[in-house]
């Protein structure tokens, strides 16, 4: 990608905030280096290796490379032989450790993060490594004595020295011979050795050897001969413990060099790791989103480049997103040239940025602020002419700086590219700069090449009009105000605004009536038309927006509302669901007690009919225990409105539905909805709206399409019925949940003798409703339960 562009759209900046949110000095390089992908495969690959990084820390906001460190520089110099210091290697242990919450936190998530997964898999643990880092060296960065036996060894005799010496030397602070001499009755050391403080004017009257001078030169610092052995001796050690400890280091050194090379892959993974994190928290703090890359068409007869751009309230990354102002840029299949026109800050410029910039982040794995939706073509080059060209060294005007610039983008471009001009053949003389910008506007829009533009003259405003595959734009001005509102407008050409801002300010009305009797009358109606486009543009928009306000409170209402019915429906069905598991374990305790009293009469050879009784009232309280609890719905009650007749059209209270009553009895109706039947009881059916009204011909006409029904749930239980029973309740069961869209159902049926589970699957069987069936798994009963799936047509 042309470096130029990548500064002049500002992409360094973005690079920098990137970097930022790197947690070491390695992955912020390779931020600081990210450069826009030309190949499409890449790039939405990166863009969803971005996607899956937010997704893994929205579920683990502490996911990261924990205390991972650069240690490129220590793993070269491990390799060319040098001794790493203890608190270097803690640096190797450090960057091993996160190498290894990684490899943990990616284990067995390749369907969840495949693309994570995908870099993880340059992650390396040396074998042995971390722990022999462990076992050698502290937190505090010391040497610890079970890092060797000869260190613990030199460690230990390195403290019975010591004690002796400082035992020796404090015995000769109290001995009766040397304590008059002493300047201070304490111990001190010089060049690593113990000795006395004397006075000055004692030198020679104690045996001893002179290490130091006070600065007064009143005390001199001196070694008593009686621990100059003690003193060698415990040097001695100190210099072998030395010496043990760069062996351990330049072992442990040595181990890191042998594995350099594996090691520079593991930080590599780390740092790429690291940067997809750090896209993840850019992304959620753009509250961005991934764009959808498209690939260039192929180009058509009409030159059209194959150009897809489709940017749903795209906000520019570097602006405050309390200020920013969103924008819709959409070109339509027949659009690859966009001419922007309006005011000065009228954000024409932040516009032009603001695509360039969106499309450079796409292309480089960055999520971008937009809406859901938002899609983006990937170019193979980029190429921006913004800003102020003037080179003082270079002896360049303005104008002289943009030409050059548009000269090398002229001989770069081609049909897979994007060209960026801003303030296009601004800087000379008008007439010429605009005769120039359309000439350079009809070289790239001849040769197919997707380019916006930014202008002021209005001789392009009437070429985009009349050129296929250009379209006009404008950013808005308010009047009221005398400020832009940065919105831009696709479609419509900018208004010159000129004359109503003299107007607003004050100019006299003669020299603006003056002024506008030197302007062609046609552009003056033009100006007008536009003005009342942009009007009622506004209107439709501002009308629009109060619409869906005005959805959105509904549907909040809506929301709210269901949630209370469902609290409430939620608690009627605890309290059934308690009574129900009372009566269940009312109905278990009878059937004990039959039971027991059963055994009791064989045992004493009586009748048992006087139990049967029992045994019904039994059985009666288990089936209804057995029923299934359903959420419903309240229905409102309606009005009487006489008996109900065959062929009458009724109303089903509890579905909502409408049908024809087909067939009666004394508490029950079987009713025709469309092509189903359906069993229901008296009391919840109600004549039709309009029903007393239509003669008998028409009260069977009833033709409805299905909707969705209550739902019956997904249980039933025709556990203690005779085969008649329930088959009769399995008809209307399947009916409603049918009906309510149910997509399977569990028919509980028991094991038994296999009799009514026959009869059950051979209904199910050619019945209309079911698709398939089988056997429920173990946890739901196995050949005591059928499933059985409905259809959807």
């Amino acid at each position: 990608m042309d470096a130029k562009t990548l500064h002049t759209l500002e992409f360094d900046k973005v690079r920098e905030r990137l970097a930022a949110l790197c947690s070491f000095g390695v992955s912020k390089d390779k931020a600081r280096a990210l450069q826009p992908g030309a190949d499409l495969h890449a790039a939405r690959a990166a863009l969803d290796a971005t996607a899956e990084a937010r997704a893994l820390l929205e579920l683990e906001p502490q996911a990261g490379i924990g205390g991972a460190r650069d240690i490129a520089a220590l793993l070269e110099g491990a390799r060319r032989g040098q001794v790493l210091t203890a608190l270097e290697l803690l640096d190797v242990r450090s960057t091993l450790y996160s190498a290894r919450g990684l490899m943990h936190t990616f284990k067995r998530k390749e369907a969840e993060y495949p693309r994570l997964c995908e870099l993880a898999l340059g992650l390396y643990e040396p074998p042995g490594l971390m722990e022999a880092i462990n076992r050698a060296i502290s937190e505090r960065g010391e040497v610890l004595d079970g890092a060797s036996d000869k260190l613990a060894r030199l460690r230990a005799d390195l403290r019975v020295t010591h004690d002796r010496l400082l035992a020796r030397m404090q015995a000769l602070l109290i001995n009766a011979r040397i304590a008059p001499h002493l300047q201070e009755a304490y111990i001190t050391q010089r060049d690593g050795r113990y000795v006395l403080p004397l006075k000055a004017e004692s030198k020679g009257k104690v045996k001893s050897v002179v290490h130091d001078v006070s600065s007064s030169g009143a005390t001199i610092f001196a070694e008593p001969l009686q621990v100059v052995d003690l003193n060698n001796e415990w040097r001695e050690l100190q210099l072998a413990e030395r010496d043990e400890e760069l062996r351990v280091l330049a072992e442990l050194s040595a181990r890191v060099g042998e594995q350099a090379d594996a090691l520079a892959g593991t930080l590599a993974a780390i740092a790429e790791l690291d940067v997809q994190f750090a896209k993840a928290k850019y992304a959620a703090a753009l509250n961005a989103v991934r764009p959808a890359l498209e690939p260039l068409r192929p180009p058509t007869e009409g030159g059209h480049p194959g150009l897809t751009l489709r940017l749903s309230a795209a906000r520019h990354p570097l602006l405050e997103p309390e200020t920013v102002v969103p924008i819709d840029v959409i070109l339509d299949e027949r659009t690859f040239c966009l001419i922007i026109t309006g005011p000065n800050t009228g954000g024409k410029t932040v516009t032009l940025k603001t695509i360039g910039l969106l499309a450079l982040m796409a292309q480089s794995g960055l999520h971008i602020p937009a809406e859901e939706g938002s899609a983006i073509s990937l170019f193979k080059h980029i190429y921006a002419d913004i800003g102020d060209e003037q080179s003082i060294e270079q002896s360049l005007s303005t104008f002289s700086g943009h030409i050059t610039n548009i000269i090398k983008i002229l001989k770069k471009a081609d049909p897979q590219a994007l060209v960026i001009l801003d303030e296009l053949g601004a800087g000379t003389d008008p007439q010429e700069g605009a005769a120039l910008a359309r000439a350079i506007l009809e070289n790239l829009a001849g040769r197919g090449i997707a380019t916006l533009v930014a202008t002021h003259y209005p001789e392009l405003k009437a070429y985009a009009h009349a050129t296929p595959g250009v379209v006009n734009a404008s950013v808005e001005f308010d009047l009221k105000s005398l400020r832009p509102t940065y919105r831009l407008t696709i479609g419509l050409p900018g208004r010159s605004n000129a004359l109503a801002i003299a107007t607003r300010l004050g100019l006299p009305k003669e020299i603006v009536a003056a002024a506008k009797r030197g302007i062609d009358p046609a552009e003056l109606r033009a100006d007008d038309l536009l003005d009342e486009i942009h009007r009622q543009r506004e209107l439709a928009h501002n009308h629009r927006r109060a619409a869906e306000q005005a959805r959105k409170e509904a549907e909040t209402l809506r929301a709210e509302l269901n949630e209370r019915l469902e609290a409430l429906e939620d608690e009627r069905l605890s309290v059934l669901d308690e009574a129900r598991q009372a009566a269940a374990a009312e109905a278990e305790r009878l059937n004990e007690e039959v039971a027991a009293i059963r055994r009791d009469l064989a045992r004493a050879r009586q009748p048992l009919e006087a139990l049967e009784q029992a045994a019904r009232a039994a059985a009666e309280v288990e089936e209804q225990v057995e029923t299934p609890i359903v959420r419903q719905r309240v229905a409102e009650a309606a009005p009487a409105r006489g008996p109900i007749r065959l062929g009458d059209r009724v109303k089903l209270r509890t579905l909502g539905r409408e049908g024809v009553v087909n067939a009666l009895s004394e508490d029950e109706a079987e009713i025709m909805v469309g092509n189903l039947r359906i069993r229901v009881e008296l009391y919840d059916l109600e004549l039709a709206d309009g029903q007393d009204k239509k003669p008998d011909a028409e009260r069977t006409a009833d033709v409805l399409p299905r909707v969705q029904a209550e739902s019956p749930g997904v249980e039933l239980s025709l556990r203690g019925q005779s085969v008649d029973e329930a088959l009769e309740t399995l008809d209307r069961y399947l009916d409603s949940a049918w009906l309510a869209g149910l997509p399977y159902v569990r028919i509980v049926h028991g094991k038994g003798t296999g009799k009514l589970r026959e009869a059950v699957r051979r209904e199910l069987k050619g019945h209309p409703h079911v698709e398939r069936q089988e056997s429920g798994g173990p946890a739901e009963g196995g050949d005591g339960v059928t499933v059985a799936h409905l259809r959807r047509d």
